[in-house]
């Protein structure tokens, strides 16, 4: 247990049930008043942003997440399936956990699986993913004043904007935290 006025960036804790990150914190002093702690933390299960204020003195607990790499195997429809490559167990996750990620894993893919006590809270993505593509329309020579886009579909089905140079049958790289097309692979 530590004083909350301790936590720092990047710190994870347990508090009131919730596993929240931190990624802001402002001690206040006045001098009347006892120092307060106003955190900016992430819920690490869903994903919300949020303000919390204590005053000095309150204690929370720290931990430490799991992370390992990981196979992505294969979409069973209600659960994506991850193997271990030390011990080939494998583990289901749930679809509606990871609509997000699921639109850049493509199989046999590495990815590092974040857990707590057992519970799997999500998976760490690389910063970018290539991804081929398999319907696009042919370029149209034309308006090229302001970076002229066409609509490419990827093979895991995910629809970004790509130059009018980009044909289909490419390789395009595409950032995971925004989903936008980044360059040629």
């Amino acid at each position: 247990m530590v004083n909350v006025t301790e936590l720092r960036p990047g710190n994870y804790f347990v508090d009131e049930g919730n596993l929240f990150q931190v990624l802001d914190i402002l001690l206040n002093k006045t001098a009347m008043r006892k120092m307060v702690a106003k955190v900016k933390v992430k819920n690490v299960r869903t994903g919300t942003i949020m303000e919390i204020s204590r005053n000095s003195g309150y204690m929370v607990d720290t931990i430490r997440l799991d992370k390992r790499q990981m196979q992505y195997l294969y979409d069973s429809g209600d659960f994506l399936v991850f193997m271990d490559q030390d011990t080939y167990e494998q583990i289901e996750v749930s679809v509606s956990r990871l609509e997000w990620e699921k639109q850049f894993l493509k199989g046999n893919e590495m990815v590092e699986i974040t857990s707590y006590d057992g519970e799997i809270l999500g998976v760490n993505l690389p910063a970018k993913v290539a991804l081929k593509i398999t319907q696009c329309d042919p370029g149209v020579r034309g308006d090229t004043v302001n970076k002229p886009t066409k609509p490419a579909t990827l093979e895991t089905g995910l629809v970004v904007k790509v130059p009018l140079f980009i044909e289909e049958g490419e390789e395009v790289l595409v950032r995971t935290d925004t989903g936008e097309y980044d360059g040629r692979a």
